[in-house]
Formats: C-alpha cells, structure tokens, sequence
C-alpha cells in the first residue's frame, strides 16, 4: 500500500470514528430530551429557610437541563389534606408524564411508606403515603403503585439522614423518574393498587338534597370551595337565579344557615350579598361579593367540614 493511500485510510478512520462519536452524542441528547419530563414540588416548608432550594438542588445534580416548578410551599404544617387537594387541583392541567413531589411527611423516620404512583392519567407522584393521594387517587385513579427502594434510590451520603426524605429520597427518586434516568418499574417493588385514603363526605344527591365537602377554601378571597361537581349539580335541574337553602356544619353541627340564589358571577349580585356560583374547576363554591364568607362566619375547610344545598320551597 502507498503511503499516499494509507494516509487517506487513516483519514477515513478518523472521519468515521468522529462522526460515529457525533451521533452517538446526537442519540444521547435526543433520548434524554426525548425521555424528560416535568418536576413539580409542593411541600409545608414555606420559603424562609433552604429547604426547597436544597430539594432543587438535588434535582438539578440528577439533571442540570430539568424542567422544575412549584404548585405551593405554603401549606399549612402537618396538613396532609390540603396537600391531598392542591395535588388534585393542578395535576389534570399537567401534561401526561409529569412528576408531582410532594412533601408534607410529619412521620418523617417512621414506617410509614415512600411510594411513586402512576394514576391513571400517566401522571406520577413521590411521596409518603400518610393520605396525601387521597384526591388524585379519588379523582385521577390508580394505575400502580411502588415502594421508593431506598437502597437504590436515594442521595448518596444520606444515610444518616433521617429526617428530611424530602431532600434524600423524594426530590432524588422524583429527578431520576422525570429524566428518565430510571423507568417507573425500577422505583422499587411493586405494591398493590391501594394507597391510604383519608375518609371525607363524597359528593351524593340524597332526596332532593345535595350533600358534599369543603376541601379547601379560595384562601385569598375567603370563598367556600365544595366538592360538588357540575354533573352533580345538574341534577338538580337549577336555572340562574334560582335560589337555594344552605347549611354548613362541622362534625354535623350546624355553624351557618341561610339562602343564597345561584349566578353565573360574583357582580350578579349586589356587594356583600351571598352567591352560590361554579369555581374555575365547575364545583359548586358560595362567597359573599366583595367580602370574605370564611371570615365573616367562621368557616374552614377539611375533612370534618360538610354542607347540604337544596332548592327552597319559597
């Protein structure tokens, strides 16, 4: 062979060996971007210290090109149930594949579960299960359910840590799912379909009575959100205008009575005068206009919280 031809074959060689190199990084890339999906936490943190940023930081460590956001971290301390109904308030408007982290654990330590479960929808959530799935499970269902297997699937060098699976466990597990750096299946052992329920009043129509829950109240407004939907409500054939009998309780004493006509919006009535109208997610919700129904009468939301609405005979 001439020197003149072996110096093109080792031309070629390098030409080849360098664009292999290029598209194996091109395939990388593309199965990465292609594999990745939203992270989205919510936690009772709050943001006065680091703790949300330290959860963040162990997601960008997974993966520096991850899609992080944040539904709240202003739940209340140890509120489980509102965590349950935040989760379900956002999680439909998330594309299919999201990945929901949400921390609200005052068992941190304990032998309560760690646990990822796909609902129904292809959506994933990291998280104890102390009753924090209750309303995506309820609302999304249950396609399967692993434990977190935290032998493999946890930060390095957390061992010792045993109060912040937040940061150790959940953001970590959440990052590796979201960026396709582990598949659903290698979370950990597969559980039954059953997650802990926190037992509340399930919307029902009862002889010509409509019965529900208060889950969450529109905390800036004061307005009382139930978990009667509009299908629920239809049955009772309501028109605009047409007026209704209330009652609140709590742990079925009564704390507020009274009418209220049901409109399309708040200024159809006249200022500080009651409404019973359909929230942003069509569940029937009551407000006075330009005031603070909450306030004013001291209601409050979970699950001891009930209300019944009727047609009145007037």
């Amino acid at each position: 062979m001439s020197t003149q031809t072996h110096k093109r074959s080792n031309t070629l060689k390098s030409y080849l060996k360098g664009c292999t190199y290029f598209f194996l990084l091109f395939f990388i890339s593309l199965h990465s971007a292609l594999c990745q999906n939203a992270l989205v936490f919510q936690s009772d943190f709050g943001l006065k210290d680091g703790a949300v940023s330290a959860m963040k930081g162990v997601a960008f460590a997974v993966d520096a090109q991850l899609p992080i956001f944040d539904i709240t971290h202003d739940i209340p301390p140890f509120n489980i149930w509102e965590a349950s109904y935040r989760l379900a308030q956002a999680a439909p408007y998330w594309p299919q594949g999201t990945v929901f982290v949400s921390v609200v654990d005052p068992g941190v330590g304990s032998d309560r579960k760690s646990v990822v479960m796909k609902s129904r929808s292809g959506h994933y959530f990291v998280t104890p299960d102390n009753g924090t799935l209750t309303m995506v499970a309820h609302l999304l269902g249950v396609a399967a359910v692993h434990e977190i297997d935290e032998n493999v699937n946890r930060l390095q060098g957390s061992e010792l840590s045993h109060t912040f699976h937040g940061r150790d466990v959940y953001a970590y597990t959440g990052a590796r799912l979201a960026s396709g750096k582990i598949f659903f299946a290698e979370v950990g052992p597969k559980l039954e379909n059953q997650v802990e329920l926190i037992p509340y009043q399930k919307a029902k129509l009862n002889a010509g009575k409509l019965l529900g829950n208060i889950p969450i109240l529109d905390t800036n407004y004061g307005n009382v959100w139930t978990n009667i939907n509009r299908e629920l409500f239809d049955k009772m054939t309501p028109e605009y205008g047409d007026r209704f009998c209330i009652i609140i309780l709590q742990n079925n004493v009564n704390v507020w009575e009274g009418k209220a006509p049901f409109v399309k919006t708040f200024g159809d009535v006249e200022k500080g005068a009651p409404l019973l109208y359909y929230n942003s997610l069509l569940n029937i919700s009551l407000a006075l206009n330009w005031d603070d129904f909450a306030n004013k009468y001291g209601i409050e939301s979970g699950t001891e919280w009930s209300i019944e609405i009727s047609h009145c005979d007037e």
